[in-house]
């Protein structure tokens, strides 16, 4: 599934005013709850690593009319610690608020976590590599990321220039300061693969690549074509990951260019990568075409960036599920646009662009009994009632 993160003013999740924060839209309106405060206060105490940053930079949002943090006055921007404390007295009240919110969605999200579970359903969530620079993340955290003086960032992050894309593609996030990191033990990171495994069984890591290096782009640039390929932290911060996650749990989004390293990465510690049929083509040595998957894959007929596959129109959507499902690669992942046979007004989101994205959704009315019959006997056929990421 996508980032349960609080999603920007376009409704992306990837680029979130926090990294470990659940979005209030998530909460269930239904539901009503006599709260244990001593459970409270002791998952508050736990996650105020996190918490309390993200509740005052909301609260500051609301109070500063939306600026970003860049411009607020200079005290709070720079987070000078007398400024900071005098904040805290004056709005603690609705502080509290946004901390107890996120314990209620805590609470709401493991009931569905634990329904699940007993249904045999594990739940796979996705981590973003970057995170947005108007967040509390960055804002707590100003001398973990390459930024300026005045708090703007100096480089960001994108992608080159490709087939799909002349101009590449330039995302705004901020690039990390891996010395910074380093000299904390890559604690932030950390608490960050720990945050999500208390949310998924599961875990893709978005933009895998970066490990190995990232494209990195003068911030005042307008496109992303005069950018660089630089270092990432490579084994270091795999490591750290690896650390605090659950064996055999994490997977490695490794799609677009790929240099051999980031392979020889992904292999050395057993994480699985991505196929993408609707990538596959005339090219024998195409990764994702299907005779050259492998057992340490997990293979999609498209992903949330993909259009349907009725919309892409290489196959019919039923023959490429079915390839899906046949394919060796340990895992196989179907949209359920695709399993629904929906065309292209159902697509996630379109790369590069800023409006009409992330705003897909579904009934349950709408979900055809025979679609759900076929896909189930194709499961069986395929012999995929087991794989490695069984819990």
């Amino acid at each position: 599934m996508l980032p349960l993160t609080p999603p920007d003013e376009h409704g992306s999740p990837y680029a979130s005013h926090s990294a470990f924060a659940i979005w209030n839209g998530f909460r269930d309106p239904e539901m009503h709850y006599r709260l244990n405060y001593e459970s409270e206060e002791g998952w508050i105490d736990k996650n105020r690593h996190w918490l309390e940053d993200y509740a005052l930079f909301e609260v500051l949002k609301y109070q500063l009319d939306g600026l970003p943090w860049t411009q607020w006055p200079a005290p709070l921007r720079n987070r000078e610690p007398e400024a900071i404390k005098e904040i805290i007295d004056e709005l603690y009240g609705s502080i509290g608020k946004w901390m107890e919110e996120q314990f209620i969605l805590k609470i709401d999200w493991g009931q569905l976590r634990d329904t699940a579970k007993e249904c045999g359903v594990s739940l796979f969530g996705d981590l973003p590599f970057f995170v947005a620079h108007d967040s509390a993340d960055v804002w707590a955290n100003q001398h973990l990321f390459k930024l300026e003086a005045s708090g703007a960032p100096s480089v960001v992050a994108g992608v080159p220039p490709d087939y799909f894309s002349p101009d590449g593609q330039k995302w705004g996030t901020v690039l990390y300061d891996w010395d910074a990191h380093r000299d904390e033990n890559f604690a932030w990171w950390k608490a960050r693969t720990a945050r999500m495994f208390e949310m998924f069984d599961l875990v893709r890591i978005d933009h895998f690549r970066a490990l190995d290096s990232a494209w990195e782009i003068p911030a005042h640039h307008p496109t992303a074509k005069n950018g660089q390929w630089v270092q990432g932290p490579h084994t270091e911060l795999l490591e750290a990951i690896l650390e605090v996650a659950p064996a055999g749990k994490i997977v490695a989004e490794d799609l677009g260019i790929i240099p051999k390293s980031v392979v020889e990465l992904r292999k050395k510690y057993g994480i699985s990568g991505m196929a993408v049929l609707h990538f596959a083509n005339d090219d024998v040595d195409n990764p994702h075409n299907p005779e050259n998957h492998t057992e340490d894959m997990v293979v999609y007929t498209g992903t949330h960036d993909n259009d349907t596959t009725t919309g892409w129109g290489g196959k019919p959507v039923r023959d490429l599920i079915q390839e899906a499902l046949n394919s060796p690669a340990t895992l196989a992942i179907i949209p359920l646009q695709d399993i629904m046979g929906l065309g292209s007004e159902a697509r996630m989101n379109t790369p590069g662009t800023e409006s009409g994205n992330w705003s897909w959704q579904f009934q349950w009315s709408e979900i055809d009994k025979e679609a759900t019959n076929w896909l189930s006997k194709m499961i069986s056929h395929s012999k995929r009632n087991h794989n490695q990421f069984d819990s």
